[in-house]
Order: C-alpha cells, then structure tokens, then sequence
C-alpha cells in the first residue's frame, strides 16, 4: 500500500497537472467583456438620457437592466459559459454580483422557498454584503468623529 503524499511530492503532483494559464489572453478576455458589460451600460444610459429622464432615474434603470440582463443570462446557463472565457471581467460590474446571488438561488431552488432559494441565495454575495455594510458603516462613524 502506498503511503500518502508528502508535502514536496504533492506540490510536484499538483503543478505537474495543472495546466499553465495564457496570462495576457485571459487578461485581454476580461478587459473586452468586462468592457463590453461596461459599454451596454453607457449605452442604456445614453439611450435613457437622451429621452429626458433626470440623471437619478436613468442610473436606476441602467443598473437595474444590467442586473435582470445579467439574472437572465444566468437562468439559460449562459452567464458560466461567459464567465470561463472572461473571468475577472464578468465578476467585477454590477453583473457579477446579480450571477453570485442568482445562481446559488436557481441550483438550490429545488430544496424549497426558505431552505433552498432562501438560504443558499446569499452564500457568495453574503460576505460581500456582511463586511463592504460594516466596513462603510465604520468608515462612516470614522469620518463623523473626526469632522466633528
């Protein structure tokens, strides 16, 4: 029987199968679909402004078009096949963080409304939503003490 691996011998394994990453392709990956999620943005807002809504009303809408958009593209599967090819460039917008939330919701959907949907909805974005709240909050109460 073979014992397990060591630490060296397992650091070999793991590099000798992993395959390398094509740094500046995945790079230039994100930049064009992180940019392209970018330039639907200023489209919808261009489109919206130029109809005359106030500039409150159109970032609304344009944020809440990319979020359904971005729902939408996770419910036929589509968002993950993007995301394989853009990486970093889908999770950064306002898109990314509607995939986090829509996802986990769609796969756990089965275990019911409060278990399943509830539950799982916030599993990756709970963190997010947990420390960017208490570290504004701090930042905040920082702020005030110090402008007193």
């Amino acid at each position: 029987m073979k014992q397990p691996y060591t630490k060296p011998e397992y650091s070999k394994y793991v590099e000798k199968k992993s395959p390398n990453s094509p740094l500046f392709k995945d790079i230039a990956w994100a930049f064009l679909i992180g940019g392209l999620i970018c330039i639907i943005g200023q489209f919808i807002t261009n489109f919206f402004t130029a109809r005359g809504l106030p500039r409150d009303t159109v970032s609304s809408i344009t944020s809440i078009l990319l979020i359904l958009g971005a729902i939408i593209l996770t419910a036929l599967g589509w968002y993950d096949n993007i995301g394989k090819r853009a990486g970093a460039g889908t999770v950064v917008p306002i898109t990314g963080f509607a995939n986090s939330i829509a996802s986990p919701a769609i796969e756990f959907k089965t275990e019911g409304l409060v278990m399943g949907l509830g539950a799982k909805m916030f599993i990756i974005a709970g963190p997010v939503l947990v420390y960017g709240i208490s570290s504004s909050i701090i930042v905040g109460f920082l702020y005030f003490i110090f402008n007193l």
